[in-house]
């Protein structure tokens, strides 16, 4: 595979669960990055951290690597071989895809960990600037 780019986010992110019939708040959809995903037994949410969402259950401190893309569909592994570089590191991650890329979360204390580790499995890390 070639050497991919993963893009560090500056903010926080907080993961949120729902019930399913639950009533999505509109300020969810004013933030500058949100995902939704609804299943029959589930509605989970995660934004940026500075939102309060009134969820039955919270996980924060989250931050964010992006995969740069886009990545076409016939792309096979990546989000495999990140997580597995991460896996091997011993660091928890939370997935989400979208159409053009993939994002993965570490909890905010294990970012440096998390670099290292997919450094060392040769990914090149850069870091957005805050906005």
């Amino acid at each position: 595979m070639a050497r991919m780019t993963l893009a560090v986010h500056p903010q926080l992110y907080s993961i949120h669960s729902f019930s399913p019939q639950s009533t999505i708040d509109p300020q969810v959809f004013n933030q500058p990055m949100f995902f939704i995903g609804k299943t029959k037994d589930e509605l989970s949410i995660v934004v940026p951290a500075e939102l309060a969402l009134d969820s039955l259950e919270e996980e924060s401190d989250w931050r964010c690597f992006e995969v740069v893309g886009p990545l076409g569909f016939s792309m096979t592994g990546i989000l495999a071989s990140v997580s597995a570089a991460l896996a091997n590191a011993k660091i928890s991650i939370f997935a989400i895809s979208t159409f053009d890329t993939d994002y993965v979360l570490v909890k905010k204390d294990t970012l440096e960990r998390a670099i290292q580790a997919l450094k060392k499995t040769n990914y090149q890390i850069i870091h957005y600037p805050a906005e």
